[in-house]
């Protein structure tokens, strides 16, 4: 059954990621069947906003299949108009429950903006339109005095969740009224693993989330 609510979404997406670490994926919604069933209308239950980096793939690394996740991907999951359109468009046309930042350790987007401000130079094309995105995060870090690469990523994920409310009316809207949530995500490359860095409203059963980060890994969570 496909969830409709965002805690249900959020145990469904958290599941899948485990029977991915511990090797034992069941590829649900991939077959011939289902590709059919689906070929006239989609209803999936989360939006996944996430890093374009090759070794993320959201179907994978959270088992699902067609038809189950609404993914946006850009560098550093940086969010423009296009995204939040994207984003908006699911949660009200297609009345998907769930939105997920998706972010990871060691992203190269985040290392490329902080050589970039660290340096003073700029990159070329439209890289710096990249840079810029990520410039916010960098500056909240240095308030914080957190320096380590991901520590900065987890500050990045729960920044663009922050971003993508105060810049969406209606995605805004529609977590206010409880139809909907946001929660931010890290993905560990090596160990394959997701935790929540950011979550919007927090009120997901505990049971639901992944093991937290070791003290001082971890961004606060988002307001």
């Amino acid at each position: 059954m496909t969830p409709t609510t965002p805690e249900q979404a959020l145990a469904e997406l958290c599941a899948g990621n485990n029977r991915f670490v511990t090797g034992a994926p069941r590829h649900p919604n991939q077959d011939a069947g289902h590709r059919a069933a689906v070929a006239d209308g989609q209803h999936p239950f989360a939006v996944i906003v996430g890093c374009s980096d090759s070794r993320l793939a959201a179907e994978i690394i959270f088992d699902r299949g067609l038809g189950d996740l609404f993914v946006v991907r850009t560098a550093g999951h940086t969010v423009g108009p296009e995204v939040l359109g994207s984003v908006e468009y699911a949660v009200t046309i297609l009345g998907t429950p769930l939105v997920v930042v998706l972010g990871h350790d060691s992203c190269g987007a985040v290392q490329a903006a902080r050589e970039s401000v660290r340096t003073g130079t700029s990159p070329a094309g439209h890289l710096g339109a990249l840079v810029d995105a990520v410039a916010p995060s960098l500056l909240r870090a240095a308030r914080e005095g957190v320096e380590d690469v991901n520590g900065i990523v987890d500050i990045h994920i729960a920044q663009t969740v922050e971003a993508m409310l105060a810049r969406s009316a209606v995605l805004a809207e529609r977590v206010a009224a409880g139809r909907c949530a946001v929660v931010g995500m890290s993905y560990r490359l090596s160990a394959g693993e997701v935790r929540t860095v950011a979550a919007v409203p927090a009120r997901a059963p505990s049971a639901t989330l992944p093991a937290p980060a070791a003290p001082g890994d971890q961004a606060p969570a988002a307001a």
